[in-house]
């Protein structure tokens, strides 16, 4: 998948846990390991909102984009 998350940097960069984290943006801690850990398929923009006003950060903090081609020469 070409869009990376980054959620785990940005949360060691402000220091704030998993749980702290999913207290503060109100989502469960099961679907905010699954956005953590890159598995999840979408993300709904209130939730990403939150998120970012949670860390006071951008979008593009936690959300990379990678070209396919790029990520097979780098390899």
């Amino acid at each position: 998948m070409p869009i990376i998350v980054n959620l785990d940097v940005m949360m060691a960069k402000r220091k704030i846990s998993l749980n702290e984290l999913s207290e503060r943006v109100d989502l469960t801690l099961s679907n905010l390991s699954i956005l953590k850990t890159g598995k999840a398929k979408a993300i709904r923009f209130s939730t990403l909102d939150a998120i970012c006003k949670a860390l006071d950060c951008q979008p593009g903090d936690i959300l990379e984009y990678v070209n396919d081609q790029e990520r097979t020469t780098d390899s």
